[in-house]
């Protein structure tokens, strides 16, 4: 009888425990946890599903179970996409589409737009950001912790040595410590032997670990592989012996280094038992820096052009609320459109009521796989010109066609991933001021743009010119920014701080 009875007790302990989590599966019903994986300066062929040289088996993985993003596009250099990630609004709308914001600028993110970060937290999330923030610091309402995020261990600036966690001044040439755990600076990592991506990876993993599950989890890993500089532990250049320019070995060791930490990141979800109801995006900010080794071949192009190569990103989607997955989603995307997308995935949350953002919603489309309702976006606006990297251009995809007016950026060509002892040259664009030459694309026909069309179809290049300069009627000024000597890390305790603007 007494052993009877302790099977009743039993059953109905087991029995109280599937309740439990059942409950806290409504408690969180339609809000799954989103992390989303951000690269930096990665190529569309650098990773291994575009080009099995690269040896990137975690994000194969999760690409191959879930939707790659086939026409995924983004701005083509940092500070500006990450603008229109958060805000889903063209940068040229936001003051922001004019270059990236140094470490001495006296400029920011404009603090009257709402952030996706601020969208979520509202929603009941819990927010973290790991990694790069590049959307200004000179104040502190300027930096995540006041722009929507609960936690932030990560760098203010558009760069970080790798192992010292230090960024130069623009004004001295001087490293200094640019780290933060939230507030504060992060002494005790910097000036050590430890890879910054395994520190931010780590970072990540403790975030879920330590994350209370019956709240859902935002966690923005905004990773610097493989942004310059170039550097990695050796274990990961050795992968690749094939590779006998040494610039390019280090570039792939990045990226396996960026491979890796992903699956450390994807192996915490799976052992907290967060994975089924975890929906990750991986994209890149933009396209790579040639200068540094990254590649986008077959695209023409590359970071700083107007070219696909410099906007259209590597991506995919993989998990929660995904119906037809193991498939290449060839829809439209643009970056603008992941605020409300991921909103939508979020249980149906809404964007803050303001006015205009140009994100559109595209979370059932993807997901199911049927038709993009985008069909045009702008790649850029932007009338300053100032160097050679940052000058104004413009244009405009719609439909099949992509019209370019005027400069379309530093890097014109079609380029191989170099595998050459010593670097090959590469072929500059020369810039030329105003809206010629006008240059008209089929992408569906052209993909790597290789055929000017503009001289065979004039009643396109009006329609689309009139359409770009619609857009300009709304744009703003972009932010001018002073390189401030009031930056100065040695005004604030030798770590790059805000509060001087």
């Amino acid at each position: 009888m007494a052993m009877w009875l302790s099977e009743i007790y039993t059953c109905m302990w087991v029995f109280s425990q599937v309740s439990l989590s059942a409950a806290a599966g409504r408690e969180n019903n339609g809000r799954p946890n989103i992390v989303l994986i951000l690269a930096d300066d990665l190529g569309w062929n650098d990773v291994g599903y575009h080009n099995p040289d690269m040896k990137t088996p975690n994000i194969d993985r999760l690409a191959a179970q879930g939707i790659k993003l086939n026409q995924s596009y983004t701005q083509s250099i940092c500070t500006p996409t990450r603008s229109a990630l958060m805000t889903g609004r063209y940068p040229f709308k936001t003051g922001m589409q004019h270059g990236v914001l140094l470490s001495n600028d006296n400029a920011c993110l404009p603090t009257q737009h709402q952030l996706l970060s601020e969208d979520l937290r509202h929603h009941g999330y819990s927010t973290h950001l790991v990694g790069k923030w590049h959307l200004g610091f000179c104040k502190w309402a300027c930096t995540p912790t006041y722009r929507g995020f609960d936690t932030f261990f990560g760098y203010y600036s558009g760069a970080l040595d790798y192992y010292t966690k230090t960024y130069a001044s623009d004004y001295t040439g001087h490293p200094y410590l640019d780290l933060r755990d939230d507030i504060y600076p992060a002494w005790t990592y910097s000036y050590n032997t430890s890879y910054s991506t395994h520190m931010f990876t780590g970072r990540a993993t403790d975030v879920i670990n330590q994350h209370n599950t019956s709240t859902p989890l935002f966690l923005y890993l905004s990773l610097q592989n493989p942004h310059f500089p170039l550097q990695v532990p050796e274990k990961y250049t050795n992968m690749y012996p094939d590779v006998v320019n040494e610039r390019r070995r280090t570039y792939c060791g990045m990226v396996s280094a960026l491979d890796e930490g992903i699956g450390n990141v994807t192996a915490a979800l799976e052992e907290r038992g967060m994975m089924d109801n975890t929906l990750i995006l991986f994209l890149s900010d933009n396209g790579p820096d040639m200068g540094f080794h990254g590649n986008s071949f077959p695209l023409r192009g590359a970071k700083f052009s107007i070219w696909e190569g410099g906007h259209r990103s590597v991506g995919f989607l993989h998990g929660a609320g995904l119906q037809k997955t193991g498939v290449t989603y060839d829809g439209l995307v643009h970056v603008v459109d992941w605020r409300p997308t991921l909103m939508a995935a979020a249980g149906g949350g809404k964007v803050a009521p303001e006015a205009d953002i140009d994100g559109m919603n595209l979370w059932e489309n993807i997901r199911t796989g049927s038709l993009s309702p985008r069909t045009e976006f702008v790649y850029n606006l932007d009338d300053v010109q100032d160097d050679f990297f940052n000058v104004g251009n413009a244009a405009l995809r719609d439909g099949d066609y992509k019209l370019i007016l005027g400069y379309s950026g530093s890097y014109n060509d079609w380029y191989t991933p170099q595998n050459n002892t010593e670097d090959e040259p590469l072929h500059l664009g020369c810039y030329i001021a105003g809206d010629h030459p006008e240059q008209l694309y089929n992408l569906r026909e052209d993909p790597t743009e290789r055929r000017n069309i503009a001289l065979q179809e004039p009643e396109v290049v009006a329609k689309l010119k009139l359409k770009i300069n619609q857009y300009r009627k709304m744009m703003v000024p972009a932010q001018t920014r002073q390189c401030s000597p009031s930056a100065e890390p040695v005004l604030h305790g030798g770590v790059w701080s805000p509060g001087w603007c």
